[in-house]
């Protein structure tokens, strides 16, 4: 089976728990938006995958807004792209459940993320964060979705999501299910640390100055930049001379990624630059793109119920989509429907 048998469409997701950071942005809502206009887009602020650990009930419905008023502010326009939360199609659930009883529980012993996040209290994990990637493949699947674009860590999820659409067909033998490919492209997929370019720019971080969030205004982005984290040496005169610098890779990375060019370009234009001269420029960089990113979110966070207007107007569009692949789902296993 080839996806040429599909209507060429995207799917992907954020999950609403804690607040967005540079690393959503960069990679992933800054890819969302420029794919607007390549194919049909269809965006998601997952809230049930947020549940696979506790949240409370009040925060969660804050979070949702916040990432659905990022996705706007970073430029997705509702009118070209559908936006949505999931709850709010329940056929994400419903196909969950099916795909869940397709899915093989040795598949899901494989999946990294689980174990990553359990450790070694496995088995006081909710059933939830076990089988979520259950739900992960119905999100995309739903809605027939020929592309996934995600980063690196998130592949897995989308090569079982072909596992579960190829098991599908062939056990019922139909070619209904598309092998979705993911899309992995462009600079800056993980965005680091500001305190060790080691780790991954996580909104659980025990600093605030770890991390670049979306809310924050021009002073504190500049502030956090020209405090990173950097060795004694400095910048290379090519990109092989940042191998085994991860606060400097990051950095570099990071500039490139938000002046849309290469960190070759980056080396190039700063090339034996100390960080007295490149991390002012990152700052002013950082503070003309994300500065008015952040005013945006905040006027969209002061309407709240503008964004549920918006979410609720996606929500409509995705069950046109989502409502007929479901019956047919059904149709296909043999339930039984008056």
């Amino acid at each position: 089976m080839t996806n040429t048998n599909f209507t060429p469409r995207v799917f992907s997701g954020v999950k609403p728990s804690g607040g967005l950071t540079l690393g959503n942005y960069l990679g992933a809502i800054k890819r969302f938006v420029g794919m607007q206009g390549q194919m049909e887009t269809v965006y998601c602020v997952v809230d049930m995958h947020a549940i696979t650990v506790w949240q409370d009930p009040k925060e969660l419905s804050n979070m949702t807004r916040e990432v659905a008023a990022g996705y706007l502010a970073a430029g997705l326009d509702p009118t070209r792209s559908i936006l949505f939360n999931q709850s709010q199609v329940s056929a994400h659930a419903e196909l969950g459940w099916i795909f869940n009883c397709v899915a093989r529980v040795g598949w899901m012993n494989r999946m990294t993320q689980f174990k990553d996040k359990a450790g070694s209290n496995a088995e006081k994990q909710s059933l939830g964060l076990y089988a979520y990637p259950a739900l992960m493949a119905a999100d995309i699947l739903l809605y027939h979705a020929t592309h996934v674009p995600v980063g690196d860590d998130q592949k897995q999820h989308v090569e079982l999501t072909r596992d579960i659409a190829a098991k599908f067909n062939h056990d019922f033998g139909r070619d209904f299910f598309p092998l979705t490919e993911p899309v992995i492209e462009g600079p800056a997929m993980r965005i680091m640390n500001l305190r060790d370019g080691t780790k991954k720019m996580s909104k659980s971080g025990e600093s605030d100055m770890e991390r670049i969030n979306m809310t924050d205004d021009a002073d504190k982005i500049a502030k956090k930049f020209k405090k990173a984290k950097t060795d004694p040496e400095p910048l290379p005169e090519t990109v092989d001379g940042l191998k085994d610098r991860p606060e400097a890779r990051n950095l570099v990375d990071i500039y490139a990624a938000l002046n849309d060019v290469t960190p070759e370009a980056v080396i190039a234009e700063y090339p034996g630059a100390g960080w007295g001269k490149f991390k002012p420029a990152l700052a002013d960089l950082a503070v003309e793109k994300l500065a008015p990113m952040s005013a945006e979110m905040s006027r969209f966070m002061d309407d709240p119920a503008e964004i549920d207007r918006i979410l609720a107007d996606g929500a409509a569009k995705a069950r046109a989509i989502a409502d007929p692949i479901l019956r047919d789902t059904y149709d296909i296993v043999g339930m039984l429907r008056s």
